[in-house]
């Protein structure tokens, strides 16, 4: 059964290293939680790595920079994991490929320097999918005539954020997750790149191991998520204890003072050690 706790530092020393989501976390993509940041910090001095795992789709150094603009103190962390490095490695080991962009301009440093051309669709071999291009505005409504473009072409789509929605501030964006989802729908093959998918996770306890110096048993690792579908899912599938944060992503879920986190947890067939409704110490 899922237990509610006040403090990280109540179960911190089950625990020699942690693996951290970012957004809705630490920070809400306007400002840090001061708070959480604290919490991950005293991780770090009293017991050991912290990693952060981000399904943003950037490389890591792109995140970083935001965080610093955010407020996170570089103190909270000892180096982050992004899919959009994940996405970055598959992208130089299909060399000079032609692919179709679906997604923001500041994501464009995820091929940056790679052989890979942005063609268009027409042209191209498969679909790079990082987000909305305008995800203020826009849903996935408006990608249907493109998807479905894509999908009578025979077009593989790689999604490079398997996140479905975020929080901006208090508003909710859409992600590439949400596209990748109604290319499924249309029957269309996806590969995904970011939690919850295995291969995020194996970088990811072998850079934990790198930062620790030695190996870690996966048991004493926390993985720290506001995402059912995503964090929890992807602690539960590597074999990892997670710590679920209900004030995030699921905040209108979670919102009642009764609601049952380990009941709903249990409805899709997830489970979390513990939760907390927003990261403290």
């Amino acid at each position: 059964m899922t237990h509610a706790i006040a403090s990280l530092g109540e179960i911190s020393e089950r625990y020699d290293a942690v693996l951290s989501d970012v957004w809705g976390v630490i920070h809400d993509g306007k400002a840090a939680f001061p708070d959480a940041c604290a919490a991950l910090a005293r991780f770090r001095a009293e017991r050991g790595p912290v990693l952060l795992l981000s399904n943003a789709p950037r490389p890591g150094d792109d995140v970083v920079k935001l965080l610093d603009q955010l407020g996170v103190p570089r103190e909270a962390y000892d180096g982050i994991l992004t899919s959009g490095d994940a996405t970055r490695a598959e992208m130089t080991r299909r060399g000079a490929s032609a692919f179709h962009h679906i997604g923001p301009e500041r994501d464009r440093t995820v091929w940056e320097g790679l052989p890979a051309r942005e063609v268009q669709l027409t042209s191209a071999e498969f679909i790079l999918c990082t987000g909305l291009f305008d995800d203020e505005r826009e849903t996935p409504d408006d990608y249907a005539e493109t998807l479905k473009t894509a999908h009578e072409a025979g077009l593989r789509m790689i999604c490079a954020n398997p996140d479905i929605q975020v929080h901006r501030g208090s508003k909710l964006i859409w992600c590439a997750g949400a596209l990748a989802a109604a290319y499924e729908k249309l029957g269309g093959e996806v590969l995904y790149f970011g939690k919850p998918h295995p291969p995020v996770y194996d970088a990811a306890l072998k850079r934990l191991a790198e930062i620790r110096g030695a190996a870690l048993d996966p048991t004493r690792i926390l993985a720290i998520g506001d995402g059912m579908r995503t964090d929890i899912l992807g602690a539960n599938r590597t074999g990892l204890d997670a710590l679920f944060i209900t004030a995030g992503i699921h905040g209108e879920l979670f919102a009642e003072d009764d609601a049952d986190v380990s009941a709903i947890l249990s409805e899709k067939e997830l489970f979390a050690a513990a939760w907390q409704a927003k990261l403290s110490w």
